[in-house]
């Protein structure tokens, strides 16, 4: 087998679940959610579950209380991002450890560069070094670009390696629906799909001028180069640098008061713009989400008028966007987001 450059996507398995469980070894093999207060009769919705709590249905975004109705045996547990932060760090330096070049994208998952004859080999490596270090188990996809990587990975988990290369392109993804792809979620897939573009396979044979017309000149052509599985190959091991800071709440009682409810969301501004000066990026724009009543959620943005850490200036920005919203309906959830102006690449 000849040297070649090779792209691997690590993803930790489970990863929030499994630091939990870590914490407390009697939590094994039972089914584990994690999210808001770790109080099921309260408001909150699901960060993460194990995968004995998936069996019972149970996804990330889902309201904590259907969790509990799907599974009433299942551990409720709070989020504890500081723990998740230690581990996390624990990961990456562990793979610095190695021959390869080490993107991070997030807490449980990284990129890696490698020149390598045996990249399920090296693979393997990986996962071995992550479970001696950390106890965890991570799956690891193989591609020889970013997209086919990352997508390798899923065919991987849990617990396993998998190739996704030119070479099996066609015959692992042509058949699968577009949502199958990286980039490509529910509702974009449902436009594919009412434009006659089912799978994977329809999506690759599209005319490009044809999804120009019907998605954006930038967009159409660009749905249709993921399911040709083209991708980027570069892997940069730059500082990851995160894009936004943001905060939200989900109240135990619905909001229907004007005045409190731009009270908690400049409460929220202000813990953001915290989280603005020490990361030591400007914010550019800023974004609120609200949740009606019962489960209709709602984001607007705006631009700032020139880049600012400030508080007072994140705050009236928040605020304005609310005007936005029609708060004559109870609202269960507000969020605001910071988005940073970032470095440009050199």
């Amino acid at each position: 087998m000849s040297t070649r450059d090779w792209v691997l996507h690590v993803d930790l398995d489970e990863f929030v679940a499994a630091v939990e469980v870590a914490r407390r070894p009697e939590l094994r093999g039972r089914p584990v959610v994690v999210g808001g207060a770790g109080d099921p009769t309260r408001r909150g919705v699901v960060a993460t579950a194990s995968y004995a709590a998936r069996e019972f249905g149970i996804r990330s975004g889902m309201p904590l209380r259907t969790a509990a109705k799907r599974c009433p045996e299942a551990v409720f547990l709070p989020a504890d991002p500081s723990a998740y932060d230690a581990v996390s760090a624990r990961v990456m330096a562990t793979l610095r450890t190695l021959p390869v070049v080490v993107e991070v994208l997030g807490w449980d998952e990284a990129f890696l560069g490698a020149r390598t004859d045996d990249p399920e080999a090296l693979a393997a490596e990986v996962r071995r070094a992550v479970a001696e270090a950390t106890g965890l188990s991570c799956s690891v996809g193989i591609g020889d670009n970013r997209l086919r990587a990352k997508i390798a990975t899923g065919f991987a988990k849990p617990a396993g390696v998998y190739r996704l290369t030119r070479d099996n392109w066609v015959s692992v993804m042509a058949g699968l629906p577009t949502d199958a792809l990286w980039g490509i979620g529910g509702r974009t897939a449902a436009k594919l799909a009412a434009a006659g573009l089912r799978t994977v396979a329809d999506l690759a044979g599209a005319d490009p001028d044809e999804l120009a017309d019907r998605f954006g000149p930038r967009m159409g052509p660009w749905y249709r180069q993921l399911a040709l599985g083209a991708g980027d190959t570069r892997v940069s091991d730059a500082p990851h640098v995160p894009r936004s800071r943001s905060h939200e709440t989900t109240f135990d009682e619905d909001l229907t008061d004007p005045a409190a409810i731009r009270e908690h969301l400049a409460a929220l501004s202000r813990r953001v713009a915290d989280e603005v000066v020490a990361e030591g990026w400007p914010a550019v724009r800023v974004a609120v989400k609200v949740r009606f009543a019962p489960f209709a959620t709602s984001t607007h943005s705006a631009a700032l008028p020139a880049p600012t850490s400030d508080a007072t200036e994140i705050e009236r920005a928040a605020l304005s966007v609310l005007r936005r919203f029609d708060l004559t309906r109870p609202v269960r959830l507000l969020g605001v987001r910071a988005e940073f102006e970032l470095p440009s690449a050199p």
